[in-house]
């Protein structure tokens, strides 16, 4: 549907925004973009993200200047709380604890950076999930199989994960990790893809 007309950068090991992007017929190269994911005292959570979408752009940009680089970073947050990727299996287990039963929000955010064009868009989305009330048990056999170790939240919406959402109200892209319904608007303006 879509074909490439400008080099495209994913800064993103995430299998799951490559898969998103193929999914729309672009073609990308991969970059990995090693930054520190620390928030800053008293930062917001939707600063945190937008920031560290913009740090990974950049943190790519400087061996691909000649390409568009798109870089995308997200948060599980609840009653103010930023749920990252767990430390650990006991972590995984905490976090899982905490969004049993209740909603929470999912900001992705999405940078698209050209260093020579000197050009940056950034944005970001929310969306509101909630997750079934489930055991202790249900939490442990879960982190048991492995999924829940490099998620933000410590679940995969697209994954066995999904087994547990009850609801989403917003973009089921942005909960995976690419708002598609923003950034393939933004890739059509900037001339980075295009209809075939």
């Amino acid at each position: 549907m879509y074909k490439t007309i400008a080099p495209l950068v994913l800064a993103s090991q995430s299998p799951r925004r490559r898969k998103l992007l193929t999914q729309m017929g672009i073609e990308f190269s991969l970059a990995s973009a090693d930054i520190e994911e620390v928030q800053l005292p008293n930062e917001k959570a939707v600063d945190f993200v937008v920031r560290m979408a913009q740090e990974k752009a950049l943190a790519v940009a400087a061996d691909h200047s000649d390409s568009w680089i798109l870089a995308a970073d997200t948060i599980v947050v609840i009653n103010g709380e930023i749920l990252g990727k767990p430390d650990d299996v006991d972590d995984a287990c905490r976090m899982l604890g905490r969004i049993a039963g209740r909603w929470h929000q999912v900001f992705t955010a999405f940078t698209l950076h050209h260093q020579v064009k000197a050009k940056t868009i950034t944005q970001y989305d929310s969306s509101r999930v909630k997750i079934a009330a489930f055991n202790d048990d249900v939490i442990a056999a879960y982190v048991a199989e492995g999924e829940p170790l490099d998620k933000s939240g410590s679940y995969a919406v697209q994954g066995v994960g999904g087994a547990f959402v009850e609801a989403i109200e917003g973009s089921p892209t942005t909960v995976i990790g690419l708002p598609l319904h923003l950034v393939m608007t933004r890739l059509l303006e900037s001339h980075i893809i295009a209809l075939k």
